[in-house]
């Protein structure tokens, strides 16, 4: 492949916004580290050289709730693998100090190849309304390039309008993200209400595949799209992704 650059797109938030009592709150969030940590760590296997953006730059913060164990099943040493990943992209390649999505150029995302935007519940506090991410897709969309999105980071698709022709860009696509029955659990243990993402994505024109596959980490292909619904399609997403991008 000629070109092998990537770009991971993050939220700048360390939390989500959640309405309790008449009220919006913030609960911490992040990125959930699993669903970054294992595409990325495909990606870097396969020589991909990777370049992290945000809205403003700042140091992206981790889902506590994906650092615990039991988000790894138990596993102590995968924890520990993917969380010396993370400080190892910090240190070596940017992930501390994001680029800005306005300081990347039209001409610029002309050299990637693919876009790639994890979960976590922090997409919903600043993603879903930025217009300089919303150019940024409608380049990749444009182009026909690969674009994968896992859980919540599809909630960032709605940003294409805010810009250009202020339509929606994936109308029509089918996309598999958190659903609002996943969504609904967690407002049960939040003791409050979330913005969701499968029907955000539905009223805007989005054919949503969010059925038992989904649950089960099955992940969802149209065109240049690849979704997942949550951190156990993480791998599956990772795969098809690099094929997609090898068949550029």
């Amino acid at each position: 492949m000629a070109n092998k650059k990537v770009l991971i797109v993050l939220s700048d938030a360390d939390y989500v916004p959640i309405r309790r009592n008449g009220k919006t709150e913030h609960d911490p969030s992040g990125f959930f580290l699993i669903e970054l940590a294992k595409p990325l760590q495909k990606l870097l296997e396969q020589g991909f050289e990777v370049t992290f953006a945000s809205p403003e730059g700042k140091e992206p913060k981790p889902d506590p709730s994906s650092e615990t164990l039991l988000a790894f099943a138990g596993n102590f040493y995968e924890k520990k693998r993917e969380n010396e990943l993370i400080e190892r992209m910090k240190r070596d390649n940017g992930l501390a100090r994001p680029r800005k999505f306005s300081e990347i150029s039209d001409d610029e995302l002309k050299g990637f190849s693919g876009i790639f935007l994890p979960g976590g519940h922090a997409p919903l506090a600043d993603l879903g309304d930025n217009a300089e991410l919303g150019r940024i897709l409608r380049h990749f969309h444009a182009e026909h390039k690969p674009t994968a999105a896992i859980c919540h980071g599809p909630y960032a698709f709605l940003s294409t309008k805010y810009s250009g022709d202020k339509d929606f860009a994936y109308k029509g696509y089918k996309i598999s993200c958190w659903s609002d029955a996943e969504e609904k659990m967690m407002e049960t243990l939040k003791q409050g209400e979330f913005e969701k993402v499968e029907s955000s994505l539905r009223d805007a024109g989005a054919d949503m595949q969010n059925g038992i596959g989904e649950k089960v980490g099955y992940i969802t292909v149209d065109r240049e799209v690849a979704s997942g619904g949550n951190p156990m399609a993480a791998n599956a997403l990772g795969d098809k992704f690099i094929e997609m991008l090898k068949a550029t």
